[in-house]
This record gives C-alpha cells, sequence and structure tokens, in this order.
C-alpha cells in the first residue's frame, strides 16, 4: 500500500524526531493489525509510505479505536496537514507503473 501525506509548514525536524522512537506498543499495534513492514520517505513537506499490510482496511478498522493509536494519531494532527480521522475508505495511491 503506497500512502501519500503532507506536513505543516516548520514541522519536518518535529516529524522525523517523533518518528526516531516509535513507543512499543504502538509497535505492537500495528503488528497485530497485520502490518510486516511500513516506511517513510520525506520530500520537503510531502511524506511516501509504503506499507507491507495483509488487509488495508482490515488494519485501518482495528487501529481506529486502539488505544495506543489514538494519543498517536493526536500528536500526528499536530505535526501533518490534514489529520487521518480514520472516517473515509482511504484506499492509497493508485498504482501508475511497475517494472515487472
Amino acid at each position: 500500500m503506497a500512502l501519500h501525506t503532507r506536513l505543516k509548514p516548520g514541522k519536518e525536524a518535529e516529524y522525523e524526531s517523533v518518528h526516531a522512537v516509535i513507543p512499543p506498543d504502538l509497535d505492537e499495534a500495528l503488528r497485530g493489525a497485520g502490518v510486516r513492514s511500513w516506511r517513510i520517505w520525506r520530500d520537503g513537506l510531502d511524506l511516501f509510505h509504503v506499507v507491507e499490510v495483509e488487509d488495508y482496511a482490515k488494519m485501518r478498522e482495528v487501529l481506529r479505536e486502539h488505544p495506543a493509536n489514538i494519543p498517536w494519531q493526536a500528536r500526528m494532527s499536530e505535526l501533518l496537514d490534514v489529520e487521518d480521522d480514520y472516517s473515509g475508505g482511504d484506499s492509497g495511491l493508485g498504482l501508475v507503473w511497475e517494472l515487472p
């Protein structure tokens, strides 16, 4: 699953600092929701995520009300231009091309 998010201006260093160490309970919640890997790249304010997950929709359902994810999302809402309130049917970025 590929995702795109955008930082609020001036929040680049803070975002990277917050992600230097992910809370153990959030790591456990992500893995419990089927996440095998999550990588994030930054280009200016733009963030590009690649998530290896069994079922992205199910992952979002599990994490929506998870006690480890709620404070994390509150923290992310301070840094991201558009907060993820888990209300929509996010399906990630559409694949345009790949090298087979």
